[in-house]
């Protein structure tokens, strides 16, 4: 069956008439009358009565017309979906974004693809680390964002880095740690601890402390930063939360050294899996603009002596353990 035989069938079906059908159609009548009776032999039965001035539907052609019709309906709107997808014209990008990522640190990536494409509609996926790394797997979503630790990450996705951000310890302004200008992991030791249920980095930065001969108290426990901010806020204890996230004008902040700890960002995508313009617009915005000079952003080179969690290592490297890396000297 093919869809001119179907437009033929239907043009005939609203002019009962073979010779107006054909004009309708801007066919030649023989070729409509053919097209239409090799549908007939199709289907395995006659769709019109042909009388001389009286030609109208069988009961077959009543049955399968509201079925023909939808399929003509389906088919335009598959054309019409082809070419706005291929000239960018009304696009949807499903782009996940790792919940504890500030809003701040990605308009500029989302306002320079609505700008330069503006038929893009792009629709952000709010989820942890984890989920989005399932989600992207299962085709959920097109793309996302995110920071893991390298050996939770599948070898099936590559990772684009995209910027690195300084981990920092969140305090109550009246803490004894809050004087200080940098707070050592080891003045941690003994400390009471709010702790962030969706960090990335759950499981591996508790582990870090303790190889350090650091032991917190865990306190409270929440998926919401705000939250949190608000418990820290109220002196409850301290938070280990990215730079960019601490939005609460009630807490300090102090850089964690000895060592500093940082998170890489990545725009993730599947390996292999060939890109969608949209997506492709995505990822020449995220190489554009140039994230590494970007007066928007943080310094963002952290010292070789610092611990960066989540940096896609060299595809020929081995993964190191628990997903924490040395700095690489920034060139």
């Amino acid at each position: 069956m093919e869809m001119h035989q179907i437009r033929y069938f239907l043009a005939v079906a609203d002019e009962l008439n073979f010779t107006r059908a054909a004009d309708k159609c801007h066919v030649a009548q023989p070729s409509l009358t053919r097209a239409v009776k090799l549908l007939e032999e199709e289907l395995g039965g006659a769709l019109f009565h042909r009388e001389r001035a009286n030609t109208h539907l069988t009961e077959l052609g009543r049955s399968v017309r509201p079925h023909l019709q939808d399929a003509l309906v389906q088919s335009d709107a598959a054309k019409h979906i082809a070419h706005n997808f291929k000239t960018l014209k009304k696009l949807n990008l499903k782009l996940g974004v790792m919940c504890t990522i500030a809003p701040a640190e990605l308009v500029g990536l989302i306002g320079a693809v609505q700008t330069r494409h503006p038929g893009v509609e792009v629709e952000m996926v709010d989820a942890s680390a984890r989920e989005l790394n399932d989600k992207l797997l299962d085709g959920e979503i097109d793309v996302a964002i995110y920071c893991l630790p390298t050996d939770e990450v599948s070898d099936k996705l590559l990772l684009r880095p995209l910027f690195c951000e300084r981990m920092m310890i969140v305090l109550h302004p009246a803490h004894r740690l809050a004087m200080r200008n940098a707070i050592r992991v080891a003045d941690l030791d003994g400390e009471r601890y709010v702790n962030r249920a969706r960090c990335e980095f759950r499981g591996y930065v508790g582990a870090f402390f303790k190889e350090q001969g650091v032991n917190c108290e865990v306190v409270f426990r929440s998926e919401r930063d705000d939250w949190v901010l608000a418990m820290i806020a109220s002196g409850q204890g301290f938070g280990f939360m990215p730079e960019n996230c601490v939005s609460n004008a009630s807490v300090v902040t102090r850089p964690l050294i000895d060592p500093e700890i940082w998170r890489e960002v990545n725009l993730v995508t599947v390996r292999g899996r060939p890109h969608s313009p949209a997506v492709a617009a995505l990822v020449k915005e995220a190489t554009r603009i140039g994230w590494k000079g970007d007066p928007t952003l943080p310094a963002n080179a952290p010292p070789d002596s610092a611990v960066v969690i989540g940096r896609a290592a060299p595809m020929s490297a081995p993964r190191p353990d628990r997903g924490l890396e040395t700095a690489s000297k920034p060139s």
